[in-house]
């Protein structure tokens, strides 16, 4: 009966230290494999695409170095509540790490509480969430560029455009009449690159007339209709447009396309992002400029941080700033170089 107990009890130790054995193999194929949860405020947004784009393909890249990746994509559609949503979703979904592109950038707390009570890490990018959120849980990041450097080129470059050609003044009046077009009411990014790029502008001392501004939410289409109603208001007398992202500045194009106004009669329009369709634009002269944000850029730095808080290997390897922040820097894009981001693009594609 002993002999039998004994037994008994050896087989359930190896039983045991079997199961212990199966469990830590799992846990360590679990850190080996990435499962990335991405939520962005809304897909249409045409830089945001081609940043989520170059991620898919950087943690494609990952492979190469031993680590799978499953990368699960949910568009908000500018709906703060679907966002949240989406956020438990995909924690309950098994996703061991979110990179989140709020809707709200003031609201994040119900995703930062659904993230802590799972021990999911956040990495938020591109939509910079208020300081003090940020500093709620050392599990969150951000990843982005800085919106004044942004606000600060582009008033650089069109203040060298505008001191080049004194054509742009029309009217000989000694100033420049322009219009804004901005991303959403309230925006920090919207605002910084707006203030920046018009106080940089008079630094370089170009005297400026403000005429009015449009909110155009980001997006082309409402650019253009934006700007239909400026010229009607205005007629000839815009002699600049500063739009806060390339596809806005685009619109304004569109818009007097439409009118078919000639090249004499337009103003010079410049642009922020330096997406496909800008660098076109810019290569085409249609845009007088824009800043490049290094989607590829941001990209590698979102997929390299979120393969290093799964499997607890590189952080020492990252540069932040402040222990939770990587910005990526922007650059100038000028008719005399846009050729050369041309090729970046289409050498980061194949």
């Amino acid at each position: 009966m002993k002999i039998r107990k004994v037994l008994a009890a050896g087989m359930i130790c190896c039983i045991s230290a079997q199961l212990l054995c199966a469990c830590a193999e799992q846990q360590t194929e679990s850190a080996d494999k990435i499962y990335v949860g991405v939520t962005c405020y809304n897909r249409s947004d045409t830089f945001l695409e081609e940043l989520i784009n170059a991620f898919k393909d950087k943690m494609s890249d990952l492979e190469e170095e031993n680590l799978d990746s499953v990368v699960t994509i949910r568009d908000a559609a500018g709906s703060q509540r679907t966002q949240n949503d989406q956020v438990r979703e995909l924690i309950d979904a098994g996703c061991n790490v979110l990179c989140v592109n709020l809707v709200d950038r003031a609201d994040p707390s119900e995703i930062i509480d659904l993230a802590r009570e799972s021990d999911v890490p956040i990495i938020f990018f591109n939509r910079e969430p208020v300081a003090e959120d940020l500093q709620q849980w050392d599990k969150m990041y951000y990843v982005g560029a800085d919106a004044k450097e942004s606000g600060v080129m582009q008033g650089e470059i069109a203040a060298d455009v505008i001191l080049a050609d004194s054509q742009i003044d029309r009217n000989k009046d000694g100033k420049i009449q322009y219009v804004v077009l901005e991303g959403e009411p309230g925006h920090q990014d919207a605002i910084i690159r707006t203030e920046n790029a018009v106080e940089t502008l008079r630094d370089k001392g170009i005297k400026l007339e403000k005429l009015n501004y449009g909110i155009a939410n980001w997006n082309r289409a409402q650019a253009q209709n934006r700007m239909q109603q400026l010229i009607g208001q205005y007629q000839n007398e815009i002699e600049l447009v500063l739009a806060n992202n390339d596809d806005m500045a685009l619109g304004a194009i569109d818009a007097y396309k439409k009118l078919n106004r000639t090249e004499a009669g337009m103003p010079v329009f410049f642009g922020i992002d330096g997406t496909d369709a800008g660098l076109k634009a810019v290569a085409d002269s249609e845009l007088a400029g824009t800043v490049y944000n290094d989607k590829d850029g941001q990209a590698e730095a979102m997929a390299k941080l979120a393969a290093a808080l799964v499997t607890g290997e590189g952080m020492d390897e990252i540069q932040f700033r402040e222990g939770k922040y990587i910005y990526v820097p922007y650059s100038k894009v000028t008719l005399e170089n846009v050729g050369d981001y041309i090729k970046k693009e289409e050498q980061q594609s194949r």
